[in-house]
């Protein structure tokens, strides 16, 4: 989702790696052990929740999590939990990162000390505020200012032990002074409307003089000051929680007898102050965030063009997206972008073809065909990751949820078995295991994508006409990538591909690892099997499966799946599952006298019907077919006080849902939107608030049937398992070349060098592929034009930006640092191009 600035939108995302925590302080019990989770957050909204791992002070996760970020925030937070069968779980300490510092640590694995939580870390939030001063003249004839405070609004504020009941205190302070008034509680909203204006006479000391209406004299305005204090109402014996503070010196009203701003809550003062510092322990964390400024498509028109006729260009290392390749530190980098940019136009199979047959003809040996991590692989994992997951979860899933759940012993190595196990038995139980995940990949080949087929259609060819004495080459081409580079790795780590939701157990994860190793030989067609494994007990093993029948059915699913034209397009669907969770929904009222209440249910959404029931696999309670799905929006949070909350509106009433945070919401409606986009009688206009007493609260219409009165929401591609964004695509990439300009202008420098001597005459030019000099310098010099075209049209936008933006202004509130920096960083280049 992005935020819509003028001509302009922004997206935010975050891929996070969990690593592990160490040095966790002991439970103060006999036991000293810990069960322990990590959160994410943004700000202290929980988007994501590791798995709970027990008994240790040491807790490795190894958990991966991506999520568009749907608003804006302040700071990014991992919180480490200790669990608590009869209590709240208690917090042992967090680690926040200011969105300002997220590039610090952009990447990289770090360690990150544990901090202490209590109310001046927990701050967030932030206050708009008006202050007016006026002379007054008394009935006594003194002149004394009359200070007018008035707190209007505040947004963000911290949810305490699942409540907030807000409240404010203003307070004029001075060193002889201390006048506190105070705001009405708000009930059970982190974004009240308070409103509310507060007096205070602000007496003139004798040498005051008429010379100006507000000539404060210097000592007066440097004492006073007001002070905003928020402050959540609890019933708790403990009083009420802090919220967080603001202090405003008087001197800001110097200039104008007005003034008015919006601020960013802050700590105490004492909130900085460190007590006695204790080793909570500390947290490694890889975090790459990414904010995307993505302009208008007509901007990307000539780098997008340059990019898409790539296939065509002869030789294809000439061509845009092949320099890409060439210019990046990984190929990884390149090939994420490149790819969901092709698929999106219908170009990545033309493309892949030209690489991989380019990458064949400079392969010398058969046996090692597209085993490096070239752009030709990267580009292909890429590929089957976004198109084939799908087809991976079909195939795969419930075979993988069966091994979670059943824990049955599998080790087949003589050293590792435990007490009490009997080696047959687990080989058997591995055997099975291992028989059936084969059979599922065998049979599944009329499954496979189409785009997947092509590409492995493509690579078969190429094989066989590279190395026409080699009749299994055909054969290993493919199966490199659909057994080595898809199927074994979400073998081997299921919660990577989403088969299941997080890092397996040690002993489920031991048994998948020896189902992978399995698998992943079955399907390398090896000419001496037992001879690929280093372990003996794993050639042992892989008697059971030196049968013919086994090669053969390798064969007939490679020959299927690389085959022209294999599939019958008639083919009956089957439902596909989309997404399935827990959310809150209100009742639809179908019963006439019914409770409207609010409700936990298991949600279930298939390319057919969107369903619920009370728990995960239970019978559906209600079903509302795809085509029913008139519009997916989200509901005004004033409607039930709820934040996330969305609609999906029927023919007869809407279905009001509340989700578990602002990602997942994002999700749903996401999803939800794109399922049911071609549906006939898709709605254009809708109601933002609910139906209550008798009429819609956002435009007061009485009747539960009339005319939305706000228009819906823009479509989105209609593609469920490809959402792709052209334009994003294309700015991306122009991000990397901009990055790696000075590698654009060396493999400059290493065409005219080759032109000229007919082979690099440094040695820093010999890591680029170069077959034709000419035609990549051609290409080079489109490419660095239309680079240097975009990174005009960023600076001015920044420009412009840096001439309209407010300091104060909700969007940028008093205190915020990434806009100070912004601004810092903007009068430095003004300063410079001066």
């Amino acid at each position: 989702m992005a935020v819509e600035e003028e001509g302009l939108r922004v997206f935010q995302s975050v891929r996070i790696k969990i690593g592990e925590a160490k040095n966790l302080p002991s439970y103060p019990g006999p036991n000293k052990m810990r069960d322990c989770y990590c959160t994410v957050n943004l700000d202290q909204e929980e988007v994501f929740r590791t798995k709970i791992v027990e008994k240790s002070l040491c807790p490795f996760y190894g958990e991966d999590f991506y999520c568009e970020i749907p608003r804006s925030f302040r700071h990014l937070s991992f919180y480490i939990f200790d669990r608590d069968v009869f209590r709240r779980d208690s917090i042992i300490g967090k680690v926040a990162i200011q969105k300002e510092d997220l590039q610090k640590y952009h990447n990289r694995d770090t360690w990150f000390q544990l901090q202490h939580v209590d109310a001046d870390s927990e701050v967030q939030g932030k206050v708009h505020l008006e202050l007016r001063l006026s002379e007054v003249i008394t009935d006594t004839g003194v002149v004394c200012h009359k200070l007018a405070a008035r707190i209007l609004e505040c947004q963000g504020l911290p949810i305490v032990n699942g409540q907030c009941d807000p409240y404010a205190t203003v307070t004029l302070a001075g060193p002889f002074r201390s006048e506190a008034k105070k705001t009405k509680v708000k009930k059970k909203t982190n974004n009240p409307q308070f409103d509310e204006v507060f007096y205070f006479e602000v007496t003139r000391p004798c040498s005051y003089s008429k010379k100006s209406h507000f000539d404060f004299e210097e000592e007066d305005v440097d004492k006073l000051e007001i002070r905003v204090d928020l402050w959540n109402a609890s019933n708790l014996k403990f009083g009420d929680e802090f919220l967080g503070e603001l202090r405003i010196p008087l001197k800001v009203l110097r200039q104008s007898s007005s003034y008015e701003a919006w601020y960013f809550l802050q700590p105490r003062d004492n909130g900085n102050k460190t007590l006695k510092p204790d080793d909570l322990g500390s947290l490694r964390l890889n975090v790459v965030y990414t904010e995307d400024h993505v302009f208008s498509s007509e901007y990307y028109s000539p780098l997008r063009d340059l990019l898409l006729k790539s296939a065509d260009v002869e030789p294809v290392s000439a061509s845009a997206a092949h320099i890409l390749g060439e210019v990046c530190r990984e190929k990884q980098e390149a090939a994420i972008p490149l790819v969901r940019l092709l698929l999106h136009y219908g170009r990545v199979v033309p493309f892949i073809s030209a690489i991989a047959s380019a990458e064949v003809k400079r392969t010398q040996d058969p046996n090692t065909i597209f085993r490096g991590n070239s752009l030709t692989s990267k580009c292909i994992d890429e590929t089957m990751k976004l198109a084939g997951m799908h087809y991976l979860h079909v195939t795969l899933k419930p075979t993988i949820e069966e091994i979670c759940q059943s824990h049955r012993s599998c080790e087949i190595d003589p050293v590792k078995l435990k007490d009490g196990e009997n080696l047959e038995n687990n080989m058997e139980n591995l055997r099975q295991y291992v028989d059936r995940i084969f059979t599922v990949i065998t049979k599944s080949g009329v499954s496979c994508p189409t785009v997947m087929c092509d590409i492995f259609f493509s690579l078969r060819e190429a094989a066989a006409k590279r190395f026409q004495d080699d009749l299994d080459v055909r054969y290993t081409a493919v199966s490199s990538f659909i057994f080595l580079r898809f199927f074994a790795p979400a073998i081997l780590s299921p919660n990577l591909f989403q088969l299941t939701p997080h890092h397996t157990d040690p002993q489920t994860s031991r048994t998948l690892t020896l189902i992978s190793k399995t698998i992943q030989t079955l399907g390398s067609l090896s000419k001496s099997k037992s001879a690929s494994f280093k372990e003996s007990y794993m050639a042992t093993f892989y008697e059971f499966f030196n049968e013919q029948k086994y090669a053969d059915a390798v064969k007939n699913f490679l020959d299927l799946i690389s085959s022209s034209g294999r599939r019958d397009p008639k083919s009956v669907e089957q439902p596909i599952l989309l997404k399935e969770g827990f959310m809150i929904k209100r009742a639809q009222g179908r019963k006439r006298f019914g409770m409207k209440n609010f409700k936990k249910r298991w949600f279930r959404l298939t390319n057919h019907e969107f369903t619920y029931q009370k728990s995960k696999g239970d019978q559906p309670l209600c079903s509302i077919p795809i085509e029913n799905i008139l519009a997916v929006e989200r509901l005004e949070e004033e409607s039930f006080r709820m934040k996330n909350m969305f609609q999906v509106i029927q023919p007869e009433r809407a279905l009001y849902i509340q989700a578990n945070n602002c990602v997942e919401a994002k999700d749903w409606i996401d999803i939800l939107t794109k399922v049911s986009q071609c549906n006939q009688k898709r709605l254009t206009v809708y109601h933002p608030s609910a139906y209550l007493n008798g009429h819609w609260l956002c435009c007061k219409a009485s009747s539960d049937t009339a005319t939305g009165c706000t228009p819906c929401t823009g479509g989105l591609p209609a593609n469920i398992q490809l959402d792709i964004d052209g334009d994003r695509e294309t700015e991306r990439i122009y991000s990397l070349f901009n990055l790696y300009m000075g590698k654009l202008e060396k493999m400059q420098e290493a065409c005219g060098s080759k032109s000229v001597y007919d082979g690099p005459e440094q040695e820093e030019y010999s890591t680029f592929i170069i077959d034709d000099p000419q035609e990549t310098y051609k290409t080079l010099k489109q490419v660095i034009a239309g680079v240097g075209t975009l990174e005009q049209e960023h600076a001015q936008y920044r420009r412009d930006k840096f001439k309209k933006t407010r300091y104060g202004s909700q969007e940028h509130p008093i205190g915020d640092k990434s806009f100070q920096n912004y601004i810092r960083q903007q009068s430095e280049i003004s300063t410079h191009s001066i």
